[in-house]
C-alpha cells in the first residue's frame, strides 16, 4: 500500500510515468513503484527514478477502494494499490519499458489523456 506524503513534501513529489502513482522520491527508492515494479525497476536507483516518474502531473485523485472507485476505473487505475493518483502525467516511459510492454503484447497508453478511448 502507498503512503501518503506529508504536506511538507509536497513540492517534491514525483509520479510514476506509467500507473500516475504519486510518491515523494526517497519512498520510489526504498520501495520501487507499488504498481510496476516489475517493469520499472526503480528500487534503489536514483537515475531509474528521474526517467521513469515527473515532477509535472496535474490533479490528485486519492484512491481508497480500487476496485469499487468509479474514478479509478476511469483512470485506469482500479487495480493498482490504494494511494495518491495524478490526473494527468506529462511524458513518456523509457524505450526499454515501452518494448518490454509490447513484447508482453501490452498496448502502453501514456497517462497524459492524449491517447482517448
Amino acid at each position: 500500500m502507498a503512503s501518503i506524503p506529508p504536506q511538507a513534501r509536497s513540492k517534491q513529489l514525483r509520479a510514476c510515468l506509467l500507473c500516475s502513482i504519486i510518491q515523494h522520491p526517497m519512498d520510489f527508492r526504498k520501495n520501487g513503484c507499488p504498481n510496476c515494479e516489475e517493469l520499472m525497476q526503480m528500487k534503489g536507483s536514483p537515475d531509474r527514478i528521474s526517467v521513469c516518474t515527473t515532477t509535472y502531473f496535474d490533479g490528485i485523485i486519492a484512491v481508497i477502494d480500487t476496485e469499487a472507485s468509479w474514478v479509478a476505473r476511469w483512470q485506469r487505475t482500479s487495480k493498482y494499490v490504494r494511494g495518491m493518483y495524478a490526473v494527468r502525467v506529462k511524458g513518456r516511459i523509457p524505450e526499454d519499458v515501452e518494448a518490454e510492454l509490447e513484447s508482453r503484447g501490452i498496448k502502453y497508453r501514456p497517462r497524459d489523456q492524449s491517447d482517448q478511448d
